[in-house]
């Protein structure tokens, strides 16, 4: 990671080797933490960044599932997101807010922590390897499920949530893939272990449901109103492992990875080379919206330099 010049703690910018917490801080002992994965495109108009309402909302909702009232409000946050990229002279990057529960008491029991907040941008470009939105990833089923419903809040993106993530991709690296893929409690397709995933047959778009413990990813949400907008018909239903080797093609979606396609499930080749031609297009249109190239229909750019602070 390239350090920044600042990151903004608890309403204020510090500089970046100053943005420390103290080891017995609630949350680096107990995952209580929520946080949120932005990017920033650099367009025409100068860095934009991406769905900035729609993930600063969900942060606080994620923060009320675990009971974390942030001490500031959504406007407050937004404004302190474009004040970070722009004081760090960024024209892309990666935007990650965090919520924590500082140091106090340290029991189980999360009395008297104060909540706290920061604010980092960093320099990053692709999830995968240089390539891999051109080319495809290689990703194999994971021997580890997705929490079962009543257990973790699939649906909060808790920091605690991610054990189950570094396991999956922990144990897809150490088999040779990029990425694993990982079934619910009762046998269906999930997700990756921080992507989304969306399969094609016979021209139609299939992705897991909210109820198949997944995160409601924002991308995921874009992928669909572009599906909606391109004529392509998009369906939520439960996936049996096998559906996935009955597919044409593949790809996953994160802020992270953006749209990025499969080429093999298990060392097995899917039907068309990836991107195969529904997943470029969706891929086309996605990279010309977000990067300003092609009018923002959607409202999905907030531009850092014309926004008010």
């Amino acid at each position: 990671m390239q350090p920044s010049d600042f990151i903004w703690m608890d309403g204020k910018l510090v500089p970046f080797a100053d943005a420390t917490v103290h080891v017995l801080s609630h949350s680096l002992h107990y995952g209580n933490a929520v946080f949120e994965g932005i990017r920033a495109y650099s367009t025409p108009e100068g860095p934009a960044i991406l769905q900035l309402q729609a993930h600063v909302k969900r942060l606080f909702r994620s923060s009320r599932v675990l009971d974390m009232k942030i001490p500031f409000s959504e406007s407050e946050i937004e404004a302190a997101i474009l004040e970070t990229v722009r004081r760090n002279g960024h024209e892309s990057c990666y935007v990650r807010p965090l919520v924590f529960r500082g140091f106090g008491p340290l029991g189980v029991l999360p009395k008297g922590n104060p909540i706290q907040i920061s604010v980092a941008t960093w320099e990053w470009n692709s999830l995968h390897a240089e390539g891999g939105l051109d080319t495809g990833v290689d990703v194999g089923f994971s021997s580890w499920r997705r929490m079962a419903a009543g257990t973790h809040p699939a649906m909060a993106k808790a920091s605690g949530n991610y054990l189950n993530s570094q396991l999956v991709v922990q144990e897809a690296v150490r088999h040779g893939y990029a990425e694993g893929l990982v079934l619910d409690v009762d046998g269906y397709l999930s997700e990756g272990s921080g992507e989304n995933v969306f399969l094609v047959q016979d021209g139609v778009v299939l992705t897991p449901p909210i109820g198949n413990s997944i995160l409601a990813g924002i991308t995921r949400g874009m992928v669909m109103e572009l599906c909606e907008e391109l004529g392509i018909e998009v369906r939520q239903a439960r996936i049996p492992r096998e559906a996935v080797f009955f597919s044409q093609e593949m790809f996953m979606t994160g802020t992270a990875a953006e749209i990025t396609p499969v080429r093999t499930v298990d060392g097995k080749p899917l039907e068309e080379a990836a991107p195969g031609p529904i997943t470029k297009r969706l891929q086309t249109e996605f990279f010309a919206r977000v990067k300003g190239t092609v009018p923002d229909r959607g409202g999905w750019l907030t531009h850092v330099r014309q926004a008010s602070v």
